[in-house]
């Protein structure tokens, strides 16, 4: 099938032709994720959803691609999934070390210090994502997000149907946050050095008299530190990890000088 015709074929047919097990809707449907043509996941009237095709599509084109020998210098890898190409067309600043796999689309003006971007990933305009960070299989980040070293952004492979970690546009990870198991970040929300988000961590909202739990969401605007909650077990009782919401970023300022105050007016490590 020549590029034409495959560009000519509209989402919902290659959707049809993807889970019928067409190996050449199977490349197209990746070359389109490289591209920026789909996502594995977008957001509709405020809630995410999953194109669960597109994740059959990736994981198909494991099964179809031939394992094979690249170098670059003195470096060798052996692999299904080569490596991005074309990042001075988009826009996009790599520096030595940033890695990208094909399929993984990054939106001009982003920045990629030393870093791992895994397959069917989105990376919005504006974002950095900092040295020794990683952004998971299908994770979603947004726009003007900054992603800080050694931050873990899992991936949501299987199953398929699964929502992937989103963070959402003008988010802050402070170093060595850890965020997977699908949780989503909702935009503008400041998230401070060492939280770990997994679906089942308490995120509890110490801003009120009684304490607000929630799972898996950290609402807009959050101010997130980590926390502790005792727990009784057998053996006696201990601290278990949770996160906690002490604040809101400013909405009189704008965001840049709101997430400098957020950082100040918490005392929030970075």
């Amino acid at each position: 099938m020549r590029a034409t015709e495959r560009a000519a074929i509209p989402d919902d047919q290659l959707e049809v032709m993807v889970e019928r097990g067409d190996a050449a809707a199977v490349a197209e449907t990746m070359d389109r994720l490289d591209w920026g043509l789909l996502r594995v996941a977008r957001k509709v009237d405020g809630e995410w959803r999953t194109n669960a095709w597109v994740k059959k599509a990736i994981l198909a084109y494991f099964g179809i691609a031939a394992m094979t020998k690249h170098e670059a210098g003195p470096f060798e890898w052996r692999d299904k999934i080569p490596l991005k190409r074309g990042l001075e067309r988009a826009g996009v600043r790599a520096v030595p070390g940033a890695v990208v796999r094909y399929s993984a689309f990054v939106e001009s003006g982003a920045i990629l210090m030393p870093c791992f971007v895994n397959v069917g990933a989105y990376v919005g305009a504006g974002t950095m994502i900092d040295t020794w960070a990683t952004v998971g299989s299908c994770a979603q980040v947004g726009r003007e997000c900054h992603v800080a070293g050694g931050v873990g952004i899992g991936g949501v492979l299987e199953p398929p149907s699964a929502v992937p970690v989103v963070i959402e546009d003008h988010v802050f990870l402070g170093s060595r946050c850890i965020v997977v198991e699908g949780v989503r970040v909702e935009e503008g929300a400041v998230v401070a050095a060492g939280v770990v988000l997994t679906s089942s961590t308490a995120i509890v909202d110490v801003t009120g008299p009684k304490e607000v739990v929630s799972r898996g969401r950290v609402p807009a605007s959050s101010v997130v530190i980590p926390g502790t909650r005792t727990k009784s077990f057998a053996a006696g009782t201990y601290g278990v990890p949770c996160a906690l919401v002490i604040g809101k970023r400013s909405a009189s300022t704008d965001r840049k000088t709101s997430l400098e105050r957020a950082l100040r007016e918490f005392d929030v490590p970075t």
